[in-house]
């Protein structure tokens, strides 16, 4: 994740600089997408019982439980907050001729309490807009689909086939998600996250260009070699059926690489497959297939990669809008129909092909598009960061750069307007990540710039989980156990961090409104200065690579030119390890 002004760990600026804003939402009836899941509150509410593992009333945005003592967050959060209204009325003092302060004395006092009087008007009306704007697009939370006593109590007797598969989708379990640990290997952040199919191990990608497979239940390192590329991996996937001997890797150096791992934990090499025209931020995998995945980087193109072929790689197509090419930062395969093939990028579109049906000339070769109808016709560019799909291929969930978080019902024809929409976090230095959590995607996890983990019941769109999971600040990637109520987090920290539900309560959410409303004020005064940040941002840029480009000289490295992510031949990709920031 790097301070490049195409890098994938950026700001998400470049030839076609982009960024994102605000809009309101439409809403959707909820559906049963399992067995186990309540997926819109029932008719007639079921009458909890104690075992549900969750509190009677459940948390919601527009109804946070309040304490009578403040965290320490909160104190610093208010405190910060007085300042920036002290320091307001000290510039209007100063604004103020020193004579009329001089002959009009007891004036001036009754202006002060007015302007102190209009601040804290302006203070109320602010918290009723950020209010209003949390309460938007909110639903009751529905009755609670599994409990523990008598889900325990059947499997005791034999009826219990689904209870591991219903526990990982309790909301109950997900409210007492906390930290369990962290895994210490790498020296940059780290920037992928991916369990091998049966759950048993953990790859882990960084900006120091290494990858790790941890035996997370151990906590210990089961293999670490070097990737084979020139720039920070950005995604290490295990194939599919491969009995873990294969792994895809991807990175900034807009290289496709296959390390072949073996039994007795060892990399016998890694070779490129493919090459883009730019940094290469994410892979698809295909569901069954240990051979075959996708790729797309920023260059617009699509790969379809064959392992079994001497070329392995054969262009899919290349993503246009108006005769303009979209850099891409993320792809994804219909787990249900593994042709079609999901991608977003450098503007506000979801964009859905089909591989037996693309053709250029028709549409771009789009099937189908979608997109938050406020962002359409927005002034100012914005950005996919990441999307997925749900685990039955239905719904599709997008993450957009400083903006929001959309749901669409993947079916419906294009154009069509989201269903959901999720709110609270925010998503501007870094590429965040977003994912679906639990067996039937019941839940939406996302990390944010204020480094904290946010968890929203889907069908709801109210956060239920609450967590810090990064001292340095920004939280990217989020991993759910393939078979486990269990979470793998990493964002600018050097470590991988685990989470399991085992607070003997549900996690109190106190804090959540204050960081919510920053996060949102930080976002508002963020659009108000757009065109002024981007000049800085460069500067700082450039000013950092410079200093690195002298360390390295110190130290007697030979430093290659740094050249733009357009670079197309492997030779020309110079080594960068700059690490996480906005460009």
């Amino acid at each position: 994740m790097m301070a490049n002004k195409e890098d994938s760990s950026t700001r998400l600026t470049g030839s076609e600089s982009s960024d994102p804003r605000k809009g309101r939402g439409s809403q959707q009836d909820g559906r049963t997408t399992g067995s186990d899941t309540v997926l819109s509150p029932c008719p007639e509410e079921e009458e909890e019982d104690g075992d549900s593992m969750e509190e009677s009333e459940p948390y919601g945005l527009a109804e946070e439980g309040e304490d009578d003592g403040e965290s320490g967050m909160e104190r610093r959060m208010d405190e910060r907050e007085e300042g920036r209204v002290r320091e307001s009325r000290k510039r209007r003092r100063e604004r103020e001729p020193s004579e009329g302060r001089a002959t009009h004395s007891s004036s001036s006092s009754d202006e002060e309490e007015e302007e102190e009087a209009e601040e804290e008007n302006e203070v109320e009306e602010d918290e009723r807009e950020v209010e209003a704007w949390l309460a938007a697009d909110l639903r009751d939370l529905a009755a609670p689909a599994w409990r523990a006593v008598s889900s325990l109590c059947q499997r005791e007797i034999g009826r219990g086939a689904q209870f591991v598969r219903r526990a990982c989708g309790a909301r109950g379990l997900v409210q007492r998600l906390e930290l369990q640990g962290s895994l210490e290997q790498h020296t940059g952040c780290v920037n992928t996250l991916h369990f091998n199919p049966s759950g048993t191990c953990l790859a882990s990608g960084s900006d120091d260009l290494r990858v790790v497979l941890w035996d997370w239940a151990r906590r210990r390192v089961q293999l670490e070699f070097d990737s084979g590329h020139k720039s920070n991996v950005f995604q290490a996937k295990f194939l599919p059926h491969s009995g873990d001997s294969s792994l895809a890797m991807c990175a900034r150096d807009g290289q496709i690489r296959v390390a072949e791992l073996s039994a007795t934990q060892r990399c016998k090499g890694t070779k490129r497959v493919a090459q883009h025209k730019g940094a290469a931020h994410k892979l698809a995998l295909e569901p069954n297939s240990p051979c075959t995945f996708l790729s797309a980087g920023e260059d617009a193109v699509v790969f379809g990669i064959d392992l079994r072929l001497d070329r392995p790689a054969t262009k899919i197509v290349l993503v246009k809008d108006s005769n303009r090419n979209i850099g891409l930062y993320t792809i994804f395969v219909n787990p249900a129909n593994v042709h079609q093939f999901a991608v977003g990028g450098r503007d506000q579109y979801v964009r859905i092909y089909d591989r037996r049906k693309i053709n250029e000339s028709d549409n771009y070769g789009v099937l189908k598009k979608f997109c938050p109808s406020h962002l359409v016709s927005s002034e100012t560019k914005t950005n996919i960061t990441c999307l997925v799909y749900s685990h039955n291929g239905t719904e599709l969930l997008a993450s957009y750069n400083d903006e929001d978080i959309y749901l669409f019902d993947a079916n419906l024809p294009d154009g069509a307007e989201y269903s959901r929409r999720y709110k609270g976090h925010r998503n501007d230095v870094t590429v965040k990540g977003v994912n679906f959590y639990g067996p039937c995607s019941e839940f939406v996890v996302s990390g944010s710039d204020c480094g904290h983990i946010y968890l929203w019941d889907k069908y709801s769109s109210r956060i239920i989980q609450f967590m810090k999971g990064d001292r340095g600040g920004v939280v990217n990637c989020l991993e759910p156990h393939p078979c486990l109520p269990m979470l793998a987090t990493s964002g600018l920290d050097h470590d991988v961090k685990l989470w399991a539900p085992t607070a003997e309560v549900p996690t109190v959410l106190k804090g959540l409104k204050e960081v919510i409303k920053k996060n949102k004020r930080e976002r508002d005064e963020d659009s108000m200065r757009y065109g002024y940040r981007y000049d800085t941002q460069l500067l700082w840029f450039l000013m950092r690579h410079r200093r690195l480009q002298r360390s390295r000289r110190t130290e007697g490295e030979v430093d290659e030119s740094w050249s733009s992510a357009d670079s197309s031949n492997e030779e020309d990709m110079g080594p960068d390890s700059m690490q996480c920031m906005s460009s």
